[in-house]
């Protein structure tokens, strides 16, 4: 009953913080509560002993990915007015994608496959078990060519986040050494000779 009231309870924040991260109008606070998000799917896994997915949440995306999600938001100066602009434009798209979205977690959800009876023993309590390596084996068993198709289609967004942040290299007016070097002193000094000019008092008259 209580681990029942616990995954209730950090569901309930979970869903909470999600609607959050796509309504607030502050980036920054998107992002916190993007990791409030992070910190609850971690606290539900560990309900399910899924402890090595817990920690790899916490460690890699809180620990790593949204610190620089942060550092990012706030060194960039976005212009929130302009980002709205579009959005009544692509608003019927958005709508039909999350139709899409809900209708595939629910194909999902009832095909039967979560609603299998579960054991009389608890995997998790056989002697010599570990979750760990039980994920490994399924992983480049069962689930390999998934998990290497989802490799291949990460490395094609790094490469294509990678070609769309380069730029051509600026035209910087830079010091070179060499020539500086190699520089008389006819080209660094120059006296030019001028006439002196008589002084003239208040009055107009030169002295």
């Amino acid at each position: 009953m209580v681990e029942l009231l616990v995954f209730y309870f950090f569901g309930a924040v979970l869903v909470i913080s999600a609607s959050m991260v796509v309504t607030i109008r502050n980036p920054v606070f998107a992002a916190l509560f993007l990791v409030l998000c992070f910190f609850s799917s971690a606290a539900i896994w560990l309900i399910l002993q899924a402890e090595f997915l817990a920690i790899a949440l916490v460690l890699v995306y809180v620990g790593a990915v949204m610190v620089l999600f942060l550092f990012v938001v706030m060194m960039l100066d976005i212009n929130i007015a302009r980002l709205r602009e579009g959005f009544v434009k692509f608003l019927p798209v958005g709508i039909i994608v999350a139709l899409l979205m809900l209708v595939a977690m629910s194909l999902v959800i009832t095909s039967g496959y979560f609603n299998r009876e579960e054991p009389a023993i608890q995997v998790s309590q056989v002697a010599g078990y570990s979750n760990t390596t039980q994920l490994g084996k399924a992983l480049f068993t069962e689930y390999l060519y998934p998990f290497e198709i989802a490799g291949v289609i990460l490395l094609v967004a790094i490469i294509a986040a990678i070609s769309l942040t380069m730029r051509k290299p600026r035209s910087n007016k830079t010091q070179q050494p060499s020539l500086q070097v190699r520089a008389s002193k006819k080209e660094r000094l120059r006296i030019i000779k001028m006439k002196a000019e008589p002084k003239q008092d208040a009055g107009g008259q030169s002295s």
